[in-house]
């Protein structure tokens, strides 16, 4: 014989899929009503706007349903007040999502140069994880010059959540979240001293509902100064991977950066060389238009192994000025996620 006890039991199984806690965890099931095969459920969402509330509806319905007693479910829907959510979500509502995040690996892509094409490295790193099954974010930590919205054609506004800001997510799946993306015009610059940046940062990470992700990839701003520092020492960084072009120059500024993560004791995992050379599609044959390279004194000062060499492509700039970067193509591409995956590995769980 059916029992509320029995429904409350089977709804406990149901997660929020923002929240990831059960209904009956967040106090969601309201109402229970059982008469004869007949079950009623109300659910009270935590947002009035709530973006999922029809995916709440439908597995709080196929849950009861699959119940071999129950003929019949209604399920109605309703909002908390303020006081019931803030008694569920505590000091969480004053503005901190990360109890709710379960991010598995944070990696920042460095330089210290600008212009050596971090946020391009970022882009096709952090496609190239979703492509390959992995849940993945990439967080714009360059507040004066953020690109990264653009490179993946994401515009705002946000959508505010119970305990913070929803991430953008574009096409292949890439979680994004960048300062551009609050500002009412994206070529409005941010004009802000050193303390303002690093706790713009620190809220870009804090306030923002990543939810679960196996990768966050944290694009840097050039420099080692209050940015660069603020995000290494405030977010739990596991590894950098370093990018550098093939310059000397280059070379001696991106090493200025090394020794900045030496310093602050976070392991460079790895080094990419972007612009390394330019394939003539007549001939196929490379030319190096930077000159030799002088990555090798990067890796030594390193100690990490390269993970690619990156070529001058005119098809990627094109797609990235169009907000297409999910469509560039590149051979060298699975050569730069096994190497990655080489020496930030984690496996996929079934999901």
């Amino acid at each position: 014989m059916l029992s509320k006890d029995q429904m409350l039991s089977t709804l406990s199984k149901v997660i929020d899929p923002e929240l990831h806690r059960s209904l009956t965890d967040l106090k969601m099931v309201r109402n229970v009503t059982v008469h004869d095969q007949a079950v009623e459920v109300t659910i009270a969402l935590t947002m009035p706007d709530c973006r999922f509330k029809d995916q709440i509806e439908t597995d709080v319905h196929t849950a009861i349903a699959a119940l071999p007693e129950v003929e019949e479910v209604s399920v109605h829907m309703t909002t908390m007040t303020d006081k019931e959510r803030k008694a569920i979500f505590g000091d969480a509502e004053e503005g901190t999502a990360t109890q709710y995040n379960q991010i598995n690996r944070v990696v920042a892509v460095m330089s210290g140069k600008g212009g050596v094409g971090k946020s391009l490295v970022t882009s096709i790193l952090a496609v190239a994880l979703a492509q390959s099954g992995y849940r993945v974010g990439v967080l714009d930590a360059d507040i004066t010059g953020p690109s990264i919205p653009k490179l993946f054609g994401l515009h705002g506004p946000l959508e505010a959540g119970p305990v913070g800001v929803y991430p953008l997510t574009s096409d292949a799946g890439v979680k994004v979240m960048s300062i551009n993306l609050i500002l009412d015009e994206e070529d409005k610059p941010v004009v802000w001293r050193g303390p303002l940046i690093g706790k713009a940062i620190t809220q870009l990470w804090g306030d923002v509902m990543w939810a679960d992700l196996d990768y966050l990839l944290v694009d840097l701003p050039p420099g080692t100064s209050d940015a660069s520092l603020t995000t290494l020492q405030s977010l739990p960084v596991n590894g950098i991977v370093m990018v550098t072009t093939p310059q000397s120059l280059a070379s001696l500024i991106v090493r200025k950066a090394v020794h900045m993560a030496q310093l602050v004791g976070i392991p460079i995992v790895g080094v990419v060389e972007n612009m390394a050379f330019f394939k003539c599609p007549d001939t196929g044959k490379r030319h190096l238009i930077f000159g030799p390279s002088h990555t090798s004194e990067v890796l030594a000062a390193a100690g990490a192994p390269l993970l690619a060499l990156l070529p001058i492509n005119p098809l990627v700039t094109s797609l990235c000025d169009a907000g297409k970067v999910e469509a560039v193509t590149l051979g060298e591409m699975p050569d730069l996620l096994k190497a990655f995956l080489g020496v930030m590995p984690l496996s996929i769980p079934n999901r």
